[in-house]
C-alpha cells in the first residue's frame, strides 16, 4: 500500500534555496532539478524503506536517498513519509540541524 509523501516547510525551503541558486545561472536547469527531486520524493510512496538509515541520527525510521550530491532526508511513519531535509552531501548535517534549531527527526509525524 502506498504511503502519503509530505514535505515539511523546512525541507521545502531547503529545496527552494537550491533551486534559486541554480536559477541564477539557468532557470531551465533549476526547474529540471526540482522536477528530479520531486520525482525522487514521490517514489518514496511505494519504496520508503529503500534509503539508507541516516548515520548521524541512527534512527531506523529516518532515512535518506541521494539526488545528485544532495541528501533527501525523510522520516518513515506508518502511513506517511515526511521529507524533513534536503541538504548538500558535503555539509555537516548535525551542525546544520542544531544551528537552525530543527526538531529531532524522530519527533516528526
Amino acid at each position: 500500500m502506498a504511503q502519503e509523501v509530505k514535505w515539511t516547510e523546512t525541507a521545502w525551503g531547503d529545496l527552494e534555496s537550491v533551486s534559486d541558486y541554480i536559477a541564477q545561472d539557468s532557470p531551465y536547469y533549476a526547474a529540471a532539478f526540482v522536477r528530479e527531486v520531486r520525482d525522487a520524493a514521490r517514489s518514496l510512496a511505494h519504496l520508503a524503506g529503500r534509503g539508507r538509515v541516516v548515520p548521524e541520527f541512527g534512527e531506523p525510521c529516518v532515512r535518506e536517498i541521494f539526488v545528485r550530491k544532495y541528501r533527501l532526508i525523510y522520516h518513515v511513519g506508518e502511513q506517511t513519509v515526511h521529507i524533513i531535509g534536503f541538504i548538500h552531501g558535503a555539509r555537516d548535517l548535525l551542525a546544520l540541524w542544531e544551528r537552525e534549531g530543527r526538531p529531532s527527526p524522530r519527533d516528526v509525524g
